[in-house]
């Protein structure tokens, strides 16, 4: 028997001209100027594959972190 791994879901936050975007199987799906907006569409998307079994990934590209 052969077990296949599931596909991960990756919702990736990205720049773009109205300010934030949410991309998913590399589609834009959500795009606000609010960064935190499109995050948490994320994270709620994210919560939803995992509930449904499938692993899953947000990643935020673009975002400057503080380093003191």
């Amino acid at each position: 028997m052969v077990m296949r791994a599931l596909e991960r879901a990756v919702f990736v936050v990205v720049r773009h001209p109205l300010g934030w975007a949410l991309e998913c199987d590399g589609e834009i799906v959500e795009a606000s100027a609010n960064k935190e907006e499109i995050k948490a569409h994320a994270n709620k998307r994210a919560r939803a594959a995992q509930d449904a079994g499938r692993p899953c990934q947000v990643r935020v590209i673009g975002e400057n972190g503080y380093f003191g």
